[in-house]
């Protein structure tokens, strides 16, 4: 299926926060391992990617009253909300004790995230995933890519993210470290096979 096509796509935005990771003396995290980064970025990139289906499951089902099946994988997680997750974190985890500044960088980095992705699936692989052109509350929409109702929810987003999240997260890696890396590498594990799986099967 040629949906099945775009996933790689979604995941191109990770290469904007690789030289994030050069720069590690500026993030709180910089001075961990990654024995204790990577368990940590994978979880949010799962976590993440649940929160985003059920948030558009619920959109859905506002908006044309019935339950649908949303995103190109198999299981209840959508990718790029994973990977607006992890731009998110790179982008803001140094900004944690002003709210304002990471609502602020979550809704502009995430709603580019969305514009582009939207314009280049529609351009390039003649889809529409997703146009705000066709639901409530879409002021201000660009071309059905983007909305304000969107990037006001990314910027929601970066906030539950940063101070609802995050937090008991490692909270729980500090204090059970081994049940930490079980329980994210089986929850990352079959989040990557579902991708991969969506990608090969026809």
């Amino acid at each position: 299926m040629r949906d099945k096509q775009i996933l790689p796509l979604l995941l191109l935005p990770l290469g904007i926060i690789n030289p994030l990771l050069t720069r590690q003396k500026e993030c709180v995290l910089s001075k961990k391992d990654a024995k204790k980064l990577i368990p940590l970025l994978l979880l949010i990139f799962t976590v993440a990617g649940v929160i985003g289906f059920i948030y558009e499951t619920v959109c859905v089902f506002i908006n044309e009253g019935e339950f649908f099946k949303r995103g190109t994988t198999y299981g209840p997680w959508i990718p790029i909300y994973g990977v607006g997750a992890l731009i998110i974190y790179f982008l803001t985890v140094r900004f944690r004790k002003k709210p304002w500044l990471v609502f602020l960088i979550s809704s502009i980095a995430c709603g580019l995230l969305e514009l582009i992705s939207g314009y280049v699936i529609d351009k390039y692989f003649h889809m529409r995933l997703w146009d705000y052109s066709q639901v409530i509350l879409n002021w201000g929409h660009v071309n059905g890519y983007i909305c304000i109702r969107s990037v006001i929810t990314w910027g929601l987003f970066g906030l539950l993210l940063m101070y609802g999240i995050l937090p008991p997260l490692e909270k729980f890696q500090s204090r059970h470290f081994k049940a930490f890396n079980i329980v994210t590498f089986v929850l990352f594990g079959l989040f990557a096979l579902d991708i991969v799986l969506s990608l090969t099967i026809k």
